[in-house]
């Protein structure tokens, strides 16, 4: 999210912050205090009307003059009037309440454009709409998992805040240049990504299948015995956390370029949707490797085989893998 953060700021946000929260209501404020003490001393020596420049500003200006801001930079608080302080923001970029503001407009926004246009063309160009016909697929289902997924994000989004602040701030081992640890090392990291990912998701996904949690935590996901591709974030808020949580761990113990994170994120997302779309297309090249949307759908059908989430070999050897030909099974 750094990635994105930045680009936003650049060509966005930092206009819209100006214009939200102008330092020029700040820096008006303290030198209308300023004035109010020097003119308040005139006045009772020379009985002198008591004006300020305060009583000039905009409602807005003196709206947001009330919010709290780090320390203005000290040639803003010297301007000698208000239209001689420039356009900028109170809030620079690296002030957390705007981080959160920004980090949570865009993630709601991305996720629900992403959702809605890739779920969508998923549903109508890639899903079997042969499956709705089974007896388990129900009544209204895609309208139901549209308002789950709607619900969830929410909630989802507030949960993950902490892993998208550490990332802008500079905690996690995420690095900008391919010069920095090289192209062979650059490649080695889309491997460790997807084993480390894949390896925290499978275990992540049986233990939410556990008695103890599975009733409140992940059954709201199995409703959907027959999912759509509208299915793919229809999820109790946590149980959406959790399934995402090795994504952000990774980034906090392994070096991992940038750009590259950025990209495998949003394909990760597109994952989700693909193998939620019922597909039962079976005899390819990768079916006994890929963990596709035949295997899912079989995971949603049977509950405790094909857990994974891109692979299908770490449950070869707990017995826990169907394979797409015994669909009867």
């Amino acid at each position: 999210m750094d990635l994105v953060l930045d680009i936003l700021d650049e060509y966005a946000f930092d206009k819209v912050y100006a214009q939200l929260v102008p330092a020029s209501a700040f820096a008006s404020s303290l030198n209308s205090t300023i004035l109010a003490s020097t003119s308040a001393g005139l006045n009772s020596t020379l009985n002198l009307p008591f004006i300020t420049s305060g009583s000039a500003s905009s409602a807005w200006s003196h709206l947001v003059s009330y919010l709290p801001h780090p320390p203005l930079p000290e040639d803003l608080l010297l301007s000698p009037t208000h239209t001689s302080i420039p356009l900028t923001s109170a809030w620079p970029r690296d002030y957390i309440p705007r981080q959160i503001i920004s980090l949570s407009v865009v993630t709601m926004v991305g996720i629900y454009l992403l959702y809605f246009v890739f779920a969508t063309l998923s549903y109508f160009y890639i899903f079997n709409h042969e499956m709705m016909k089974h007896p388990r697929f129900l009544k209204n289902q895609v309208r139901q998992e549209i308002m789950c997924s709607v619900k969830a994000f929410p909630g989802m989004m507030a949960l993950t805040m902490p892993w998208f602040m550490g990332e802008v701030r500079g905690y996690s081992k995420m690095y900008a240049s391919i010069d920095e640890y090289g192209w062979p090392y650059f490649f080695l990291s889309i491997f460790l990504y997807l084993v480390f990912t894949d390896y925290g998701i499978y275990w992540i996904h049986r233990w939410e299948h556990h008695p103890i949690c599975y009733r409140w935590l992940h059954k709201p996901h199995h409703k959907w015995i027959i999912p759509t591709p509208f299915a793919s974030h229809a999820f109790h808020p946590l149980d959406g956390y959790a399934q995402s949580l090795p994504y952000h761990v990774f980034i906090f113990i392994f070096p991992f370029h940038r750009v590259l994170y950025l990209f495998l994120f949003v394909i990760i997302n597109f994952w989700t949707i693909l193998i939620h779309d019922s597909d039962m297309i079976t005899d390819h090249p990768l079916e006994t490797i890929v963990n596709g949307p035949a295997h899912h759908t079989l995971h949603h059908m049977f509950f405790t085989v094909n857990y994974g989430q891109v692979l299908l070999h770490l449950g070869r050897p707990y017995g826990r893998i169907i394979p797409t030909t015994c669909q009867g099974a």
